[in-house]
């Protein structure tokens, strides 16, 4: 049983380059590389998925970052919010059984 070839992102983009700008067959590059055809079909499809962040401007990348965390942190402020409410009513209710009230 052979051993799977692992390519470095460089070697991957240079087997891209050679399907993009030298409009090399897939299945060439498969056969040249000794990879398996649908490796290089998916390679193609993470760089056009992935590659807009390469182009964003940074501080569009920092914002959405920040808006992210922003929504994390309301996240878990309403969970924090909730659990104090919780406590709240259950100390209410243990001061009402002490003092008898029901």
């Amino acid at each position: 049983m052979e051993s799977r070839k692992r390519l470095s992102a460089k070697e991957k983009m240079m087997i891209l380059r050679e399907l993009l700008e030298n409009k090399v067959q897939i299945g060439e590059l498969a056969v040249k590389y000794g990879i398996h055809p649908n490796l290089i079909y998916n390679w193609k499809k993470t760089l056009f998925e992935k590659g807009e962040t390469l182009f964003e401007d940074k501080r569009e990348r920092a914002s959405s970052k920040s808006e992210e965390k922003i929504s994390r942190l309301e996240a878990k402020l309403k969970d924090k919010d909730s659990l104090i409410s919780e406590i709240v009513e259950d100390n209410i209710r243990l001061k009402k059984n002490l003092n008898g009230d029901q």
